[in-house]
């Protein structure tokens, strides 16, 4: 996203302002500076600063405490010692004290070294997996240990859970191996358990080396997160080595499995797939599975990485390209799976823009993917994503399509400038978005160009993970009735602008070293017609619900969000093109109303989101197996979801602006997207849409049922 202006005269003046204030101090103490500067960026260049009262002390609380501990080392005489702060954080924010970080820090440091003291003793003795127990690992909501006896069963039931779960995997290995040589001698089950306890020692030594590897540095920064997180869920504070990866995000090169990661209670969750990268070539992942353990060999036994830091655990993911990774995955169905992934360097070279011709029985239509809004932010007129998409728009009309499907799923946004344009290849002229930023100022963003590179039917295809400039073309482009979107019930809904301010550059004669830097909400996106695309998203015209649909995934479902709102409508004029609109709604609608697809879908999110929120295990290894057994079975009830085949002809196009040649790479690559655009069942409704669009008035059919 575009640099707003404000931000150079803001770092000028609070430059000199700090380098006057920390001049007068005698050697100021560099956290209470870390936070005096933080709290000077947010109240002057948040675009919706919050008071600091007693309800922002207590959330930042619980928060800290949510993120240091999870229930894992805190006992709850040590919360009601803390409890005396709950309500003067933001007093201690205002005058750059500590007192609550340093208390809290000291008695974490004190209770992980008494649980590394008593771990090895729990994992001395074998577990007894006949014995009916449960664990309950709802850590949003289970009660802090009364003693250092509860603490203790809490830890040796978890270890016995992960002790259980290797236990459960190794006999089912064991029987596959004698079913295929029935001489084979299978190990006895108290060999099994020992060497899965003895896997799980192993690990929880690795867990607290990491522990021991942290500076008080690093849980200050854990701290001044949950101080910004109050502000919104995108305004983030890097301390130095993040700052460094983060700027190798923005550089649009990774190198690993091609996934982004993110911790949500105590699990480490798949968010994004990287278009392009291993997971993404091989369809081995997909948003919303759960990485439950890495090992870097074949046959070895993997590392537990649910007690790990994030930041650990992607250590042992990521690695050289060419290596492998084999990861232990609970999949968005609850279903375990081992998989093996090739690491690659994913350059964004491989996100491009790409399309393909669609042949039915009596109409060509094109599909365009586009997996982000690239750029290069130093030349626009290098290769960026409205310059792709337009040059496939032209390859695909001189195919003499009769429609066009944009496919924007998964698309989590990225260059402003690019959608503006993009937006224009539909429509003559007009606005496209309306920005609001810090201080109120207003400003809208137009299409100036009458040139129309497409003005035939269009769908536009979503999902939940279409995100911000995602949101803003298909926004517009629903305002203007010149698409139908086609999709979840809403997009991600992230209607707001980030900036990054480096806060070394708000200080003169720093004498602390690098003080990192902070990701800073400063603008608010608005539709044409004023509304916000803020927690709503955009709405589809046609909803096709997807296994996604009961999860909490959105800007809604995260902490601190930015509210929903409106301003003014821009001018703008509906589009005219006489395009069957109205009646194409209520065919797809009816034909969706009457899927047994749809239905099969709607159980299928149903039964997931049961899973996701069940916290509850057995400890017992018939009950455990048996759950397990029963869970695999109901899931396979859901493969005819991918048994789909679509009748149509799919021709991938090589790419417009592309200076590739052929290889067998690339050839593999295209027929692997072919293939799954054969598997699409969103894509087969967005053809049935187009077929409905170029039905000429007066001569429509009856609804048609979705292939069974």
């Amino acid at each position: 996203m575009r640099i707003f202006g404000w931000i150079f005269s803001f770092l000028l003046v609070s430059c000199l302002v700090f380098g006057y204030t920390t001049l007068k101090k005698d050697n100021p103490d560099k956290d209470k500076l870390l936070l005096e500067i933080i709290s000077y960026v947010l109240d002057r260049g948040h675009y919706d600063p919050r008071d600091m009262d007693d309800v922002f002390s207590e959330n930042v609380y619980m928060n800290f405490l949510e993120a240091v501990d999870s229930h894992r080392f805190f006992l709850q005489a040590d919360i009601n010692f803390f409890n005396r702060y709950r309500l003067e954080i933001d007093d201690e924010i205002k005058n750059t004290q500590i007192t609550f970080f340093d208390l809290v820090y000291e008695k974490l440091m004190e209770r992980q070294q008494m649980v590394e003291g008593f771990y090895k003793e729990l994992l001395a003795e074998p577990f007894d997996f006949s014995k009916d127990e449960t664990i309950s690992l709802d850590y949003e909501n289970m009660p802090y240990a009364g003693s250092v006896n509860n603490l203790k069963e809490f830890w040796r039931k978890r270890m016995k859970l992960n002790a259980l779960s290797r236990f459960a995997a190794k006999k089912k290995e064991e029987a596959n191996k004698f079913k295929k040589d029935s001489t084979y001698s299978t190990k006895s089950d108290i060999e099994i358990e020992k060497e899965s306890r003895k896997i799980i020692e192993e690990n929880m030594d690795n867990l607290f080396e990491n522990f021991d590897e942290l500076e008080r540095k690093d849980w200050f920064a854990i701290y001044v997160n949950a101080i910004v997180a109050q502000f919104d869920p995108h305004t983030t504070y890097f301390p130095p080595a993040q700052k460094d990866r983060f700027d190798m995000d923005m550089s649009g090169k990774f190198e690993g499995i091609g996934a982004r990661l993110q911790k949500r209670n105590q699990e480490v969750n798949i968010v994004e797939i990287i278009s392009g990268g291993p997971v993404w070539r091989d369809k081995l992942l997909e948003v919303g599975d759960v990485i439950l353990k890495v090992a870097q060999n074949e046959g070895e036994e993997p590392t537990e990485i649910s007690e790990m830091r994030l930041d650990d655990a992607v250590k042992l993911i990521k690695g050289p390209k060419g290596t492998q990774v084999y990861l232990t995955v609970k999949r968005v169905d609850g279903t375990l799976d081992i998989v093996t992934v090739t690491r690659d360097v994913i350059e964004i070279g491989q996100t491009y823009a790409k399309s393909s011709l669609i042949k039915t029985e009596n109409h060509t239509y094109g599909l365009i993917e586009l997996p982000k809004f690239y750029i290069d932010f130093e030349d626009y007129g290098e290769r960026n994503a409205a310059m792709d998409v337009k040059s496939e728009i032209e390859q695909l009309k001189a195919r003499n399509i009769d429609g066009l499907i944009f496919d924007l799923r998964n698309n989590g946004g990225g260059s402003l400038k690019t959608v503006v344009d993009m937006t224009g290849f539909f429509i003559e002229e007009g606005p496209v978005v309306q920005v609001k930023s810090t201080g109120g100022r207003k400003q809208i963003l137009s299409d100036e160009d009458p040139t129309v590179q497409w003005d035939g039917p269009l769908v536009i295809l979503v999902n939940e993970f279409s995100a911000s400039a995602s949101e803003i073309l298909a926004a517009a482009l629903q305002d203007y009735k010149r698409a139908i979107v086609l999709g979840s019930k809403q997009t991600y809904g992230k209607g707001t602008v980030q900036n990054v301010v480096d806060l070394n550059r708000i200080v003169s004669s720093n004498t602390y070293g690098d003080l990192g830097a902070l990701k800073i909400t400063t603008d608010k996106f608005y539709r044409i017609n004023g509304q916000s695309t803020q927690l709503e998203g955009v709405k589809s015209d046609v909803v096709f619900p997807d296994q996604y649909t009961y999860i909490d995934m959105g800007e809604k479902d995260q902490d601190n969000p930015l509210q929903w709102d409106r301003i003014d409508a821009a001018k703008y004029e509906i589009f005219d093109q006489p395009l069957n609109y109205e009646y194409t709604l209520e065919q797809s609608k009816a034909r969706l109303k009457n899927s047994a697809v749809i239905q099969l879908i709607d159980e299928q999110a149903k039964w997931i989101k049961a899973q996701r929120e069940d916290f509850d295990y057995y400890l017992n290894y018939e009950a455990y197996s048996k759950e397990q057994k029963e869970n695999e079975s109901y899931a396979e009830k859901f493969d005819k979801l991918y048994e789909y085949e679509s009748p149509h002809t799919f021709e991938w196009l090589m790419e417009a602006n592309t200076t590739l040649e052929k290889n067998d790479d690339l050839i593999e690559m295209k027929k692997r997207w072919v293939e799954s655009l054969k598997k699409d069942l969103y894509l087969s409704e967005a053809i049935h849409i187009l077929n409905d669009l170029n039905t000429p008035l007066g001569t429509l059919p009856k609804v048609a049922e979705l292939k069974k």
